[in-house]
């Protein structure tokens, strides 16, 4: 499961500006030289979830002139036989192509894969809140996808709102994760991170994933890394760019 927070580097975060975060990467696992692959949102998105910044695109809305080929991981997953699913805070609709309110349709990478458009249509859902709506549902019956995507809104990813706002939306949500049956049967990962840096490239990276305590990872890594950890997870090739990219399920010794 990936969080996406958005548009700062590490030391705008950590460790004072979004505590809750900087306890969980303390407890659990961080990447003090994670890059993101350049600017602005979308081909950071489409690094992580399509393993491609597919000729860095500005942030464009769906359609003829910005739509790439798939498979995304998602379809990835789905095509193994797991299942896939995006919760988007604040999204009218199902899928949604357009910009509306706090939702910026620029944070939801399946929408641009169009040959999986009928998949995104189904698993492309809005999140909902903590205590009602799909996620909470998802999560209460141990029921989280193989690969999943968590978006919160413009306000609650430090986009538009504050890194205190962002900071007190994961902690709504991130303990509510760890105390489902998912995490407690041990087949749930759950990682945070930021799209893009302000400052430098260099962004928080926090996993939180069962075996790993106090890790610290010094190494060099990027978005693609994250990609690959994915496809590790679905049981599915690397996909394009990550293939080249070393593996988080080696270095943090995590069990898939």
């Amino acid at each position: 499961m990936v969080i996406m927070e958005e548009n700062h580097s590490i030391g705008q975060v950590f460790p004072r500006h979004m505590p809750y975060l900087w306890s969980l990467a303390r407890r659990f696992g961080r990447a003090t030289s994670w890059s993101d692959i350049g600017h602005p949102s979308l081909p950071n998105y489409l690094a992580i979830f399509g393993g491609s910044r597919f000729n860095d695109p500005q942030d464009c809305f769906p359609g003829r002139r910005c739509s790439y080929p798939g498979p995304s991981v998602f379809g990835q997953a789905i095509a193994r036989g797991g299942t896939a699913r995006s919760y988007e805070e604040s999204m009218p609709r199902s899928c949604d192509r357009s910009n509306s309110g706090n939702y910026d349709v620029n944070h939801n990478p399946w929408v641009y894969f169009p040959s999986e458009a009928s998949r995104c249509r189904a698993g492309d859902v809005r999140a909902g809140r903590p205590g009602a709506g799909r996620l909470a549902s998802d999560v209460r019956r141990g029921a989280l996808p193989t690969v999943g995507l968590i978006t919160p809104n413009l306000i609650h990813d430090g986009h538009d709102g504050t890194l205190a706002q962002a900071d007190a939306w994961l902690r709504s949500w991130i303990p509510a994760l760890l105390a489902g049956p998912d995490w407690r049967a041990g087949r749930l990962a759950v990682v945070v991170v930021f799209d893009e840096g302000e400052t430098t490239e260099q962004v928080p990276f926090v996993i939180m994933a069962p075996g790993v305590s106090g890790a610290v990872v010094r190494r060099g890594l990027n978005q693609y890394a994250l990609t690959r950890l994915i496809d590790q997870i679905a049981g599915a090739a690397p996909l394009r760019d990550a293939a080249r990219k070393p593996s988080l399920v080696s270095i943090l010794h995590l069990s898939v």
